[in-house]
């Protein structure tokens, strides 16, 4: 898979610990008043351009699978749905989890696939995925501690097992993103797309990131400060960047 983005050497970026990233979530809602929603549009709309990208720039008619779990990381590949979606893409949701157990922002985004009629399942034992030309992993976010599960451990599985290349959101699912820790299952993805910064274990874990993105989501420079990081603007070439390392 081939995608042309301005390009950032890693050299030139700061990498996250788990608790920076639990803290720019905090001041993005607390201090700047940037609400999640906002965020997982940002997340969303970014990854399904690069989807897009990944695909030829042409996703019309193209058979594209949203693996989606329950939580924020979840939530950001549904909102990817709805952008693919709506440009004519053949979408189809896999998530492991049922319609009742989604709360909150990712909830109101499953919500909204289901009212446009986007076709979303829920997997079980003995499921098979359906043939699709990408595959989005928006499993699990970068909160896991632990290997996989249950029904989203069948699904990584069944990702990795699949002809299509796969994209992640934020981090592999089964990827530790703080300290690079690969669990059993993780997603083995052709390409990455991480969100405001990278994660300090996706460099530490090219083998299962793949090609690394990052994405803009909305995060002030400013914002930074508060954690003494300075950083320039970064996405002043654009809101999606390659990362070189």
């Amino acid at each position: 898979m081939t995608a042309h983005f301005p390009t950032i050497p890693s050299s030139a970026l700061p990498a996250l610990t788990t608790a920076q990233m639990v803290e720019v979530d905090r001041l993005m809602i607390e201090v700047y008043g940037i609400q999640l929603i906002q965020m997982m549009e940002n997340a969303g709309r970014n990854l399904a351009d690069l989807a897009q990208a990944l695909l030829g720039g042409e996703v019309r008619d193209r058979p594209v699978l949203v693996l989606a779990g329950r939580g924020n990381n979840g939530g950001g590949g549904l909102t990817a749905a709805r952008h693919l979606a709506n440009r004519g893409a053949e979408v189809q949701v896999v998530t492991p989890r049922e319609f009742d157990d989604f709360r909150g922002v990712p909830a109101r985004q499953l919500d909204i696939l289901l009212a446009m009629g986007v076709s979303v399942m829920t997997a079980g034992d003995g499921w098979e995925l359906p043939s699709a030309d990408l595959i989005l992993d928006a499993l699990i976010g970068y909160g896991l501690s632990g290997d996989p599960q249950g029904t989203t451990a069948d699904l990584i599985q069944l990702a990795n097992s699949h002809p299509a290349p796969i994209l992640a959101l934020d981090a592999p699912s089964g990827l530790d993103a703080g300290s690079g820790r690969v669990y059993h299952p993780c997603i083995q993805a052709d390409a990455t797309m991480t969100l405001a910064l990278p994660k300090a274990g996706l460099f530490a874990a090219p083998q299962v990131v793949g090609d690394l993105f990052l994405a803009d989501i909305s995060v002030p420079p400013v914002l930074y400060e508060d954690l003494d990081i300075d950083l320039p603007p970064i996405f002043a070439p654009g809101p999606l960047l390659r990362v070189l390392h």
